[in-house]
């Protein structure tokens, strides 16, 4: 199988290195040096501070991330609850990254306090306006029904943010 096997990863989530854009390949050397071609074409500039601490993330003990697993799936398990407890949204629980991506198509068509909700760009502006908070509209991800948001941050922002979201939809 090692032959046949190409692995493409990157260090944002793997390792918390978000807007960092570091990638990587593992492949049998004719595919990464055919990829390198091609890479070398559509990219550059990755500074030297992210690619030594990428260096540093790949070399690094596995180990080390139990820590950041188990701080993201609690964080992930208290946004799901708290979104479930939000009429109108539906949500599949997420079982990688830090985003959930909820269903809101509930709201459109719907006037929340005089403002019309058409769609998911709608109720994102609606949401940053009425509770502060921010989200991503789907339709750059393949569902203009959803809304995106991430959870990583701290278990009170979050807890304060769907706290905010909750009574903006109430």
């Amino acid at each position: 199988m090692f032959e046949r096997t190409i692995t493409v990863n990157g260090v944002a989530k793997a390792f918390a290195m978000t807007g960092w854009r570091i990638g990587y390949i593992g492949a049998p050397e004719f595919i990464a040096k055919a990829c390198t071609k091609m890479q070398g074409q559509v990219t550059s500039g990755a500074n030297s501070i992210a690619q030594r601490a990428t260096i540093t993330a790949v070399d690094a003990d596995p180990s080390v991330l139990d820590e950041m697993v188990a701080a993201f799936k609690s964080r992930r398990d208290l946004v799901v609850g708290l979104v479930k407890e939000i009429p109108g949204f539906k949500l599949n629980v997420p079982e990688g990254a830090f985003y959930v991506f909820p269903d809101v198509s509930y709201y459109f068509g719907k006037t929340l306090r005089g403002q019309l909700i058409k769609n998911a760009d709608d109720f994102s502006m609606y949401l940053l306006s009425e509770a502060t908070v921010a989200t991503v509209t789907g339709d750059a991800f393949g569902n203009p029904n959803c809304i995106r948001f991430s959870y990583a941050t701290s278990e009170a922002l979050l807890t304060e943010a769907m706290k905010r979201i909750k009574e903006a939809l109430i």
